[in-house]
């Protein structure tokens, strides 16, 4: 096994009469505080002996003396390794330090641990479920590797890979905006534009840049949780308003600007998470309207505006008249894939300077390479034609998967085929409905559950079929049968 690196101890600080002692008191201390993380392969002991000037004897009673005390393991014709399971110590007094200090750090919100729950499992290496996001496999990698080359080239020469524009590199910002324009109607000059690592960091800088002591935020009684986590870790308290087959119900939100301040409205038009459906005209205008006259934000995230299947899409709220309260966040991780970690920020001037030195104390700049590589894509054509090749296969997926639904599960369950985005809202409350029912059995199988608990099970489920091939769909919708029937 390769060693791109070579491990360094320093012994004149730790404690022990002889080298074996020294030695072995330094190795469990790096275990313990965490430098040698379990599973990482040590050093062999000829190389570690030579590096340190003692016998190689030495080193080995050393690995034989931690292994018998469970701090290292051997494993034949491979090494010696850290082991995955550590043995219980009593913490020392300085540690015990370490873990009062964290004790006293703000509590996160139960929304937000359950969240970070979930992205943090999603490494294992077993079926997590999706609430529609794209198909990794569909990226254009040849395409791609091509243009980051040219961009890693370009970017050399004329020295952009050092300190940049908070708001992102002007290649990108003024490709977003030729798109946003030319293809969504919007009327946007480059000072409204900044490039944000994904679209939840676009969420997240607007609630730290709109202000708790305003009024409250507005979310859709069904409602894309992250975006919520995030405002209410800065402050806000949530209002939830209602939704219906037309969207946000604008007569719902007009009794709640009686009763509240409003500081803003958080809104997901285009395809509704996680109901799917598409906000009208009429409540777009309407919403507008009461944005004038309330003197409120609204935050339009936009996140899949490309998958769009039966028609043209409906203009986004920032195209409308009215639209200068809206604040526009875009995703390219949609079009390519979710760790690509690109998106977009639309606003006034004003608000894009405010986010700009948000980002300078969160992350700097983003990535100039990613920035560079496709916003030469975007000129050159070929992110449209990669939206045309993916928007078909998309669209077929989402025709199979509601045609496997209907073949499984026949009138048991009910669902509107979605006009566009990567997900099926069916509704299985005839199948859960006061039965006992472990939701959890559900999560592996590509749906996010709403509206259950324990004991009833959930009323609706969001399927994901974005990232699933035919036959992951059939298998999914089986598996998913083989619970609920």
């Amino acid at each position: 096994m390769k060693r791109p690196w070579q491990m360094k101890l320093w012994l004149e600080e730790c404690h022990g009469e002889s080298f074996h002692l020294r030695l072995s008191n330094q190795l469990t201390r790096e275990i313990q505080t965490g430098r040698l993380q379990p599973s990482t392969m040590m050093p062999g002991s000829r190389s570690l002996a030579a590096d340190m000037g003692v016998n190689r004897k030495t080193v080995q009673l050393v690995y034989e003396e931690l292994e018998s005390q469970g701090w290292l393991v051997t494993k034949p014709r491979r090494g010696t390794f850290v082991a995955d399971v550590l043995p219980e110590q009593d913490l020392s007094a300085e540690n015990q330090v370490l873990v009062n200090a964290a004790e006293k750090t703000r509590s996160a919100s139960g929304l937000m641990r359950s969240i970070s729950r979930t992205a943090m499992v999603a490494e294992r290496v077993v079926p997590v479920a999706n609430d529609g996001i794209p198909d990794a496999r569909l990226i254009p990698y040849e395409v791609l590797s091509r243009a980051y080359r040219r961009a890693m080239i370009h970017a050399s020469r004329q020295a952009k890979l050092g300190y940049g524009d908070p708001r992102g590199t002007i290649e990108l910002r003024n490709a977003i905006r030729k798109m946003l324009n030319m293809d969504r109607y919007m009327k946007v000059s480059l000072p409204q534009v900044c490039i944000v690592r994904g679209s939840q960091m676009g969420i997240y800088l607007s609630s730290r840049l709109l202000n708790p002591e305003n009024g409250v935020m507005v979310f859709e009684a069904q409602c894309y949780p992250p975006a919520m986590a995030a405002f209410e870790s800065n402050g806000f308290q949530i209002v939830r308003c209602g939704l219906d087959k037309q969207g946000l119900d604008t007569n719902e939100l007009q009794q709640i600007l009686s009763r509240h301040q409003v500081a803003g409205v958080f809104i997901t038009p285009h395809h509704q998470y996680p109901t799917t459906v598409t906000l009208s005209m009429e409540r777009r205008l309407m919403l507008l309207k009461l944005s004038q006259r309330h003197q409120f934000a609204v935050i339009e995230d936009d996140y899949d505006h490309e998958f769009h299947y039966e028609s043209r899409p409906i203009p986004p709220l920032s195209s409308l008249p009215g639209a200068e309260n809206v604040i526009h966040i875009g995703s390219m991780s949609k079009v390519f894939a979710p760790g690509l970690r690109l998106g977009y920020l639309i606003a006034d001037e004003r608000f894009i300077d405010r986010a700009a030195q948000e980002v300078m104390l969160i992350d700097r700049q983003g990535n100039p390479l990613t920035e560079l590589a496709v916003s030469e894509l975007m000129e050159l054509g070929e992110v449209k034609k990669h939206i045309r090749k993916v928007r078909k296969c998309y669209e077929n997926r989402r025709n199979f998967a509601a045609q496997m639904f209907q073949q499984v599960f026949g009138e048991q369950i009910s669902f509107d085929l979605p006009a566009g985005g990567m997900a099926l809202w069916v509704n299985v409350s005839g199948l859960t409905e006061n039965k006992s029912f472990n939701s959890t059995e559900l999560k592996n199988y590509h749906v996010d559950l709403y509206d259950g608990n324990d004991e009833a099970g959930p009323s609706h489920i969001r399927f994901g079929f974005g990232a699933l091939n035919e036959d992951e769909i059939r298998e999914s919708v089986n598996q998913l049968a083989s619970v609920l029937l």
